[in-house]
């Protein structure tokens, strides 16, 4: 493997050129809001049916390998922000071919993202509209959220600002009406008492096997996370500004995330889940609120356009950083009013593809896709893990005034993380649900560790 570049290269030392128009509030709601998505409305379905009250567990394992991660990135976007983030970091750390590989596996991940979330939201919006065929759906969001991104970043901001606000305002309002159903303070309830968590089965019902297919169900659910420290770097102050936002984001998220799942398996039968459908809408048809399934289609609407409207924002960034390190071609580095507009084109031309792949196959295309990124966010967490064992040595001895954010118990829970995400990959080999993920994913990390290698070859000549 190439050699990773010479110890003395300066840190922290590069300008970016892009404006500096995102605030505080923008970043903390982006990093509260961006995992916050139809993983968590509707896929968490998937996770109660297999785990049952043990999703609880699932989540909290899930959870803190995510957190450990966010900390990771956190440490080293504040010392060192930069709109490539991580991508930055694995080439600083262990040489260009780690940040060309992390860089394009986290584009190729977003963009196919994006297409297939363009893609649910075109499906919701379609039940709305019928005449509106799903197509043309795709079409108008991809021609307003690309509008958004080609125009001044503090419009991406306003945009997630109030797409997360809505998103974390729901599940609020979700989780108050809950708990005063379960302790049968709401009209024509009664107190539910523990039943549900200790019957059918008791609390882990399938044993920690069903544990585990519940953290294989729900840990990319987290995914999203990592645009905060991308975004960092238009900020007026992104040390500051990452710092903080990565500290309130990630134990809310958990708060959320586990939060939400204690209460509906408090509330309703595990064994009565079923997967694709929306335990969230299957409480609130409980409690008796009327019109359940329109609100929550409301809600993982917004969610939806909220997750294309940051991966647009987060691939245009990673892409443009690969440009301005010459890994990607030099014509994306041109910038308008502090826009990578070109860079933005090209991110979201998958997505425009995507209405002709919904004409032509609307059902069966993105199967194969997912299948193609659905392992990579494990790969790419990896490299981040491998990235920050290597530079928080460097950053302590070259400047470490800029370590405003540490990682903690470092190096021993970084490697704790690290063995999780190898866990979960051998976990995912041995499922024959998820062994398909991980090859296909396998098999599109291989390719770009391919071309890395070759590019590493011809510059050495």
């Amino acid at each position: 493997m190439p050699e990773a570049p010479p110890a003395a290269a300066p840190l922290g030392s590069e300008k970016e050129p892009l404006s500096a128009g995102l605030k505080q509030r923008h970043l903390t709601m982006l990093g509260l809001g961006g995992v916050i998505g139809a993983g968590l409305f509707v896929g968490s379905g998937a996770g109660i049916s297999v785990a049952g009250p043990g999703i609880i567990v699932s989540y909290l394992i899930a959870g803190a390998l995510a957190m450990l991660v966010m900390r990771m990135l956190g440490e080293m976007s504040a010392a060192m922000p930069a709109s490539g983030a991580f991508s930055v970091h694995a080439e600083r750390a262990l040489g260009r071919w780690a940040g060309f590989t992390v860089g394009w596996l986290y584009w190729f991940l977003l963009v196919v993202v994006l297409a297939v979330e363009a893609t649910g939201a075109a499906q919701i919006a379609n039940g709305w509209a019928p005449s509106v065929p799903q197509w043309a759906w795709v079409l108008i969001f991809m021609v307003v959220f690309t509008g958004a991104n080609l125009a001044a970043v503090k419009n991406f901001g306003e945009f997630e600002f109030w797409f997360a606000t809505l998103k974390v305002g729901a599940i609020v309002l979700f989780l108050a009406l809950s708990l005063l159903a379960i302790f049968g303070l709401l009209p024509d309830t009664e107190a539910v008492g523990l039943s549900n968590l200790t019957g059918q089965g008791g609390f882990l019902p399938n044993g920690v096997s069903g544990v585990i297919s519940g953290v294989l169900a729900v840990v990319f659910a987290f995914g999203g996370l990592e645009v905060v420290t991308i975004a960092a770097a238009e900020s007026e102050d992104p040390a500051r500004a990452v710092g903080r936002a990565v500290r309130s984001a990630v134990w809310r998220i958990l708060f959320f995330y586990v939060g939400s799942m204690l209460v509906i398996v408090t509330l309703l039968p595990w064994s009565s889940m079923q997967p694709g459908k929306s335990p969230y809408v299957a409480v609130l048809d409980h409690i008796g609120v009327p019109g359940a399934g329109q609100i929550m289609n409301i809600v993982v609407f917004v969610a939806l356009l909220s997750a294309l409207n940051a991966n647009l924002y987060g691939s245009s960034r990673m892409v443009f950083s690969l440009a301005e390190r010459g890994e990607a071609p030099r014509s994306l580095l041109k910038v308008s009013g502090g826009v990578p507009r070109r860079a933005v084109l090209a991110s979201v031309a998958f997505g425009f593809a995507s209405v002709i792949l919904n004409l032509e196959w609307p059902d069966s295309i993105f199967r194969y896709l997912l299948n193609a990124v659905g392992a990579v966010l494990l790969f790419v967490w990896g490299l981040i893990a491998a990235s920050q064992l290597r530079l928080r040595r460097r950053i302590e001895q070259e400047m470490p005034e800029r370590l405003a954010l540490r990682m903690w118990a470092f190096p021993y829970l970084t490697w704790v993380a690290l063995a999780g995400m190898g866990a979960v990959l051998v976990l995912m080999l041995t499922d024959s649900g998820a062994r398909p993920q991980l090859l296909w994913s396998a098999g599109a990390t291989a390719a770009v560790l391919l071309v890395a290698w070759v590019r590493e070859l011809r510059l050495k000549k």
